[in-house]
């Protein structure tokens, strides 16, 4: 009994601080939702409107259109990310010279700030100024200019989120691979099975709860990027960057558009848990099946 009162003391701090910052903070976006608020405008208060702004979200094809570039972008990213963490992890798992030196570079990116990221590949991709539209124009004769190519916004925006996150995924996959147990390989290799064959039935089966943990992670910090896109396109050009976190943000602060924004964020959080919910259960599904 002592040392659950223990318990309860130690925990109460980071209980607080999650129900100061977190719990209060999401009761009151879910109750300006119900609202009508645009605090700067001629009439400053709120106008309770009901399910209004939720009834207005289905029916805004801007909100649509940054949920299906939201969900064009998730996918790019984090499958390309996936496949890169794998391969660098596979790398960064023999000895070559200048390892260390390579795996040190290699993560430098996670210690950069959105933002800063987001500035880099600016200066990087401007037409005139940028390293990359250079060399592009110069090796293949391409004229690269992210403000006027929807494709290419979107394709350096993609570009620009693997380059900052899959230094994180190589580390989850390395810290999968070297834990795992060298008798099944082994006795794979015994049998004559190939490296397709053994990456298929045993490498992946005995990762799949790494890799699904790490699709949890970036799904959910690639749902919610805004700095970085803000940064470089701003959304643009038209409406091939903006998604949805770069709408909300869009709506609430240039527009004042208090009420209609803490809608869009509720709906986002929903869809967020709804996805998170599906790759958890399919993350335990396999486990409950082969303890069966």
């Amino acid at each position: 009994m002592q040392s659950k009162k223990i318990g309860w003391i130690l925990l109460a701090p980071s209980l607080i601080i999650l129900f100061l910052f977190g719990v209060l903070p999401f009761i009151y976006v879910v109750f300006v939702s119900f609202h009508q608020w645009n605090p700067f405008g001629a009439n400053p208060d709120r106008i309770f409107n009901g399910a209004e702004n939720f009834r207005r979200l289905v029916f805004d094809e801007r909100f649509l259109a940054s949920v299906g570039a939201t969900a064009a972008f998730v996918f790019f990213a984090v499958l390309t990310q996936l496949i890169l963490g794998y391969a660098l992890a596979q790398a960064f798992m023999k000895e070559f010279p200048g390892k260390t030196f390579f795996r040190t570079i290699h993560t430098l990116p996670l210690i950069m700030a959105p933002i800063i990221v987001g500035s880099v590949w600016k200066l990087m991709t401007t037409p005139s100024l940028g390293i990359i539209p250079h060399l592009l124009e110069s090796w293949f004769g391409f004229d690269l200019n992210i403000g006027n190519s929807a494709l290419a916004a979107f394709t350096v925006t993609v570009i620009m989120d693997v380059w900052h996150w899959t230094p994180l995924v190589t580390l989850t996959m390395i810290a999968a691979l070297v834990s795992l147990p060298p008798d099944p390989f082994e006795q794979a290799q015994i049998d004559g099975a190939g490296k397709w064959q053994t990456f298929w039935h045993i490498t992946l089966p005995m990762i799949a709860p790494a890799v699904l943990a790490t699709v949890f992670i970036r799904l959910m910090d690639a749902l919610r990027t805004v700095d970085e896109v803000l940064m470089l396109t701003g959304g643009g050009p038209g409406s091939a960057t903006r998604f949805v976190g770069v709408h909300i943000f869009k709506e609430v602060f240039p527009r004042t558009n208090y009420g209609y924004g803490s809608a869009i964020s509720v709906i986002v959080l929903y869809l967020t848990i709804v996805i998170c919910w599906a790759l958890y259960t399919g993350m335990l599904a396999p486990r409950k099946t082969r303890k069966g």
